[in-house]
């Protein structure tokens, strides 16, 4: 569980693509968020329940299927939350080429998106207050939600990991946007801001400009 002064995570781990759902709630508030609901939705429900909070909003990253297959079942039993994605990948929740998921055989289709977010916008639920910004190249509209504090936070879905970035040899993935938009937009944030990602551990900002071998400064970033 991650503690960030103000606010608690649990990482919900979704097999087979190891796709990290977390369940985000402040302790002084009844409500809770939902990010990226994975294949197995059982397990993220069972850690929502643990939490004794309700969900009011179900947050997307992005539109690929290891992200979204556990949407129908969060709407299903959390109908009043929203769910939110940007606008560039909302065309991916409900249609299965898009989202990659007819690749694999088993078509994932989401229900449709109750809230679309964009560039600069302020996202505000569960007494968090998240700013959206748009960095595309893994998927055209993938957003992260960054909470400030301290130390801030970025819901980083598949743009950064730990001494890695999300791949770029999907349809519409562009290496030079992504390397783009995690400079310009995340590289500027604090070095303790924590990275909550899509896969594997979480990191650090100034740990990834430090270290990060695709766009930290062992591929020439400059500090």
């Amino acid at each position: 569980m991650q503690d960030s002064h103000d606010f608690q995570a649990v990482c919900v781990v979704s097999l087979p693509f190891a796709e990290n759902a977390y369940v985000l709630w402040r302790d002084d508030r009844p409500d809770c968020l939902i990010v990226d609901p994975g294949t197995e939705p059982e397990k993220i429900s069972e850690a929502v329940k643990e939490t004794g909070k309700t969900p009011s909003a179900i947050l997307n990253t992005h539109g690929h299927a290891d992200h979204i297959a556990g949407n129908a079942a969060m709407k299903q039993a959390w109908p009043d939350a929203p769910l939110v994605i940007g606008a560039g990948d909302a065309a991916m929740l409900t249609d299965a080429n898009l989202n990659l998921s007819e690749d694999f055989g088993q078509p994932i289709i989401s229900p449709q998106a109750d809230i679309l977010v964009r560039e600069g916008e302020i996202y505000e639920s569960a007494g968090f207050q998240l700013l959206v910004r748009e960095i595309p190249g893994h998927s055209p509209g993938h957003v992260v939600f960054i909470q400030e504090g301290v130390p801030s936070c970025v819901i980083g879905g598949d743009v950064l990991f730990h001494r890695s970035i999300g791949r770029t040899d999907f349809p519409n993935g562009s290496f030079e946007q992504l390397q783009q938009g995690i400079h310009e937009k995340l590289f500027n944030l604090p070095d303790e801001t924590i990275v909550l990602p899509g896969h594997n551990e979480p990191t650090t900002i100034g740990d990834e400009k430090r270290h990060n071998p695709f766009v930290g400064q062992p591929a020439g970033y400059k500090i």
